[in-house]
């Protein structure tokens, strides 16, 4: 298991600046996500790593050892790309070998590592298959043990799932999770669906604009976002304008503003204006329009989700709130809103610009 892998980043590609002073230590054993929309930066990060691209400007080590002046297949790491990357014309057995053929390994040695991989991504007995006769899962199953035969020193992986319909990319996460922890890898795995992010990941970059937004642990990143992109990104679609009012002995802050009230956490100045973000499912409808809730509405949409039901509601004052509810209130009614004040984040103006 390597020490850490540190670099800091910068790429242009012709006056645009894709990547812009990107720094980051990647312990061992670490799964590490980078979480961003599309053209944020984090696959091109990855193909530096790689070497398949130069970086303008920065640094890559591996422990002791500085990586940017090395080729690709010097650098020690293995890579699941996004479409496969399967020869097409070689049987699953000879795209999993690969690598090692490449390096020289004694020809006996290769049979035993691929059918030891094939086995731990449970292809065995597929071996003289080619790419056209397998599934999408099964392909992709291929592309990792590749990447893993060569026993890398990281493993990087660009959108491996993308590509998979909705049950496949569940149970493919569970195996890439599975075989990160079994081998104790080092990985970096590039994704622009949160859900996934979460569910793998050690620690979070969100990335935008080839800037690192925030750093850490899911937990931190799901309930504690530290500015508006990475709330809306992670899940907060509900963003109200507000101005802190007080604060309470528990430490929470009262924010109001166009007849809402709420309380949240933050560590804000009195007066200040803030965003008061907050996820559909932390919101509650109360049993009457009491007024005891933090906003009453009206409902306008009602779509079913399956067990629940995603509502939208005009508040009186204007703006519309996103929630998702067990039941579903009649289109027309009028509702009061709750929440628990634990669940509401109070962004601070420096972070809503």
């Amino acid at each position: 298991m390597i020490g850490r892998l540190r670099f800091r980043l910068t790429k242009h590609f012709g006056a645009k600046n894709v990547l812009d002073d990107f720094a980051l230590e990647v312990r061992g054993g670490e799964l590490v996500t980078f979480l961003g929309p599309s053209g944020c930066g984090k696959s091109t990060a990855l193909n530096l790593l790689a070497g398949l691209l130069s970086p303008t400007a920065g640094e890559i080590w591996l422990d002791d050892e500085r990586l940017e002046p090395l080729p690709p297949e010097r650098r020690g790491f293995g890579m699941v790309f996004q479409n496969y990357a399967l020869f097409p014309h070689l049987s699953v057995f000879d795209n999993v070998a690969f690598g090692l053929t490449v390096r020289r390994v004694a020809r006996a040695a290769v049979g035993e590592r691929v059918r030891r991989m094939l086995a731990l991504v449970k292809l065995d007995g597929l071996e003289t298959r080619y790419p056209a006769q397998l599934s999408g899962g099964q392909q992709q199953r291929v592309a990792i043990a590749r990447a893993l035969v060569i026993e890398p020193r990281v493993l990087l992986l660009d959108e491996p799932l993308s590509n998979l319909d909705a049950k496949l990319r569940l149970e493919m996460r569970a195996e890439i999770k599975r075989l990160h922890q079994e081998l104790g890898l080092t990985s970096i795995y590039v994704t622009h669906d949160q859900a996934e992010a979460l569910s793998l990941s050690d620690r979070i970059v969100v990335m935008r604009e080839g800037r690192v937004l925030q750093v850490g642990p899911p937990a931190d990143i799901h309930d504690r976002p530290r500015s508006v992109f990475v709330a809306d990104f992670v899940g907060y679609r509900n963003l109200l304008p507000l101005t802190v009012t007080g604060r309470g002995a528990d430490g929470l802050l009262t924010a109001e503003g166009g007849g809402i009230r709420v309380r949240g956490r933050g560590d804000v100045a009195l007066g200040s204006a803030v965003l008061a973000a907050i996820r559909p499912e932390d919101l509650s409808v109360l049993d009457d329009a009491s007024g005891a809730g933090f906003a009453r509405g009206t409902v306008r949409l009602v779509e079913y989700q399956g067990r629940e039901y995603d509502v939208e509601i005009a508040l009186d004052s204007g703006a519309l709130l996103k929630a998702r509810l067990p039941s579903a209130p009649k289109v027309g009614s009028v509702v009061d809103l709750t929440v628990d004040p634990s669940r509401v984040v109070l962004l601070p103006p420096e972070e809503t610009a």
